[in-house]
Formats: structure tokens, sequence, C-alpha cells
């Protein structure tokens, strides 16, 4: 193709999809969809196949879960707002408050949800402090010393965030601060949601271990529904960004192959992080050896005017060539949600790979998709 493009592999969809099926039933938990990490709708019904429900942070979000999944969404949001607040919990099943003075100003509208409360057990492993949602001064959450001995009546449900791309290993250290902070309030609940950050399709996860805490959790409070919230879990390494050489520079030795893509518009979290993609057919190569003497290396450079929409620097077997694809690995979570029309510039557009072999074009983007969110 001659256009950037998202392309999610059915094949692999499924494969994530079969496994956090298998797993939320060996556990006897819910395992549902966050969509601030994949809301490509048009693969709903794949997931119908495989889950029942989905996870809002917005109006937006409790909407695309309600009209388009067609199941009422688990919604949480920092701060709900007066003007959006009845509509939220019209599609929502579950809503939860990020705070006490939040909850005290809208529950007695959400009589008709079930209603939770956000917690923060002040632990995390989450190295990344832009992504640490228990770090010092966080806004998220109700830590245990605020919380009144009984709680009242209407709040059925406890919902806790720790984790960003974690291991089982950590979710069995954390659960120990969560337990040892919150377990007198356990009585009390009906629910309980451990949110996201699972990522149990990873090769190296250790699913017999969640699998186990789970089960083990259960024994010690057998009245909680337990929920998990993963986002990147459900898209992980499911599909690529394909772009294309669009022209190389050179400057101080540094040689910049400029894509059809964008850095800040349509990988923000390499930037933001930052980590380093992969990159089909490249080795990363350390700092010292971006000089262009090194033979076929390239920081590779986004088409915005933000002057460090770039990231360096890659070693390719043969020299790169304009027009020539660069395939960017794993870039349907998270990316897909995250971009942005800065200068202007377009998405790439949205393929499937089927199982048969077939790519379906699912959108594309152009002028009035940019003219449309300035409206």
């Amino acid at each position: 193709m001659n256009t950037p493009i998202y392309i999610i592999e059915e094949t692999k969809l499924r494969r994530n999809l079969a496994l956090i099926s298998e797993v939320a039933a060996k556990a006897d938990i819910e395992i549902i969809l966050a969509f601030k990490a994949f809301a490509l709708w048009k693969t709903f019904p794949i997931f119908r196949e495989y889950i029942n429900s989905t996870t809002a942070s917005s109006l937006s979000e409790a909407r695309l879960a309600f009209e388009e999944f067609k199941a009422p969404a688990h919604t949480y949001s920092p701060a709900y707002t007066e003007d959006e607040f009845p509509e939220i919990v019209k599609c929502s099943s579950h809503l939860t408050f990020n705070s006490l003075s939040q909850y005290e100003r809208f529950h007695s509208q959400a009589q008709s949800v079930s209603i939770g409360l956000r917690v923060n057990p002040e632990y995390s492993e989450v190295g990344t402090l832009l992504y640490n949602p228990c770090a010092p001064g966080t806004r998220f959450g109700v830590t245990a010393d605020k919380l009144p001995e009984e709680l009242p009546s209407d709040i059925e449900g406890f919902h806790c965030h720790c984790h960003c791309e974690s291991g089982a290993d950590v979710f069995q250290r954390t659960l120990v601060h969560i337990e040892e902070k919150f377990s007198k309030w356990f009585p009390q609940l009906k629910w309980i949601n451990f949110g996201g950050g699972h990522l149990m399709t990873r090769k190296d996860y250790n699913v017999d271990l969640l699998i186990k805490l789970m089960n083990d959790f259960h024994k010690r409070y057998p009245w909680l529904k337990i929920i998990l919230e993963p986002g990147s879990a459900f898209a992980w390494q499911t599909g690529p960004l394909l772009s294309h050489v669009v022209d190389i520079v050179e400057d101080k030795g540094i040689r910049t192959a400029i894509l059809d893509v964008s850095f800040t518009c349509h990988m923000p979290d390499c930037l933001e992080m930052p980590y380093m993609p992969e990159v089909r057919g490249a080795e990363i190569v350390e700092p010292e050896d971006q000089k262009c003497n090194s033979q076929f290396v390239y920081r590779l450079g986004g088409n915005s005017c933000l002057s460090g929409d770039f990231m360096s620097s890659w070693r390719f077997d043969h020299e790169l060539k304009i027009g020539e694809e660069v395939i960017f690995e794993d870039m349907i979570h998270y990316t897909t949600v995250k971009t942005c029309t800065f200068n202007g510039i377009s998405h790439p557009a949205i393929g499937m790979l089927h199982s048969d072999g077939k790519l379906e074009i699912l959108r594309h983007f152009g002028y009035e998709d940019y003219r449309n969110r300035m409206d």
C-alpha cells in the first residue's frame, strides 16, 4: 500500500481473546476491555464472541459501549460533570467515583447502577512516573485513612488500579498491600475491580499464577465478584503500523529517514514514556553509533513540525530508499486511540487482515476528519 496504515491481524486478535476468555473461566472472574487502549468499534462483533463488557472513562466511551458494543459500561472517571453525568449513568451498569466528594455530589443520581469507589493502596511497582497511578500526590483514589468505618450503604464495590503492562508476580505483591489496607471493608462490598495493566497475553506472563491468585482470593472472600479491565492485553502484538520513507536528510553526521507518519501524532507513547518501538528488519543501536559513517544507520523522523518528532536510531541491513516501507511492530493498543491531527497530519488508515488473508480497509482519513475536529 502507498499510504500509512495500522493493520489489525484477526488471527492474532482472536488468539489473545481466546486466552483471556480461558483465564476468565478458570479464575471465575470477569475480564473486560478498557477502551482507553483499544476502541476500534468495527471489531466489536469479534470481541463479543469472547467477552461481555467494557470499561469507559468518559461519556463518549460510555456511549461507545452502550451503542456499539451493545452492553452498558463499567465507568470510571477522575471527575464527572453535571452536564454529562445523567447520560453517563444511562450508558453504565457500574459507576466508580474517584473521591468521596464526587460520591456525595452525584451518588443520588446513580441509584440505577452499581456504585463503586476508587481506592489507593499507596503501592505500585510502575517505574515510569507518568504511568504510576499510586505515585505520591496522585489524583487517583481514596486512601484507607480517609474511609469511614462504615461505608455508605449504596457503595457496592472498590476499584483499584496499580499496574501498567505488569506481570502476575507484580499483582501478587500488590495484592498483599490491597488486602492489608482495605480487606476490613470487603464484607460491605459485592465486587472488586483490580483495574488494568495485567498483561496476560505477553509470552512471559505467568497465567497459571494469575489464576491461582484469583482462586485463592475467592476462597478468602467468596462473596466478592472479581473484575479485571486490561487494555493492552487484548490488542497486544496484534498488528503493525506500516509507513514509508519520503526523504532522507543528513546533518552533523546523523542520517534521518523522514517517514509519512509521525511519532507525536501516531505513536505518542514513544515520546511520552519514552520507549523504543520494534522496527521490522532493523536493530536498535546505541547513541554513539548514530553517525552516518556507521553503515545503514538511520534516525527515524516524523513528518510534523515538532523538532522532537523523531527517535534514534536503527541499523538496517541495506540502504533505505525513498518509497520503501518501514514497519513498526505492535502498534495497535493505545496508538490507535491516542492519535491526534497536529499539523493537520492525517491518521493512518485502519485495516484488518482477516484469517483468510484478505485485507479489509476499515477506515480512511482525510481533510474532512481534520476539519470536523475543529467544528
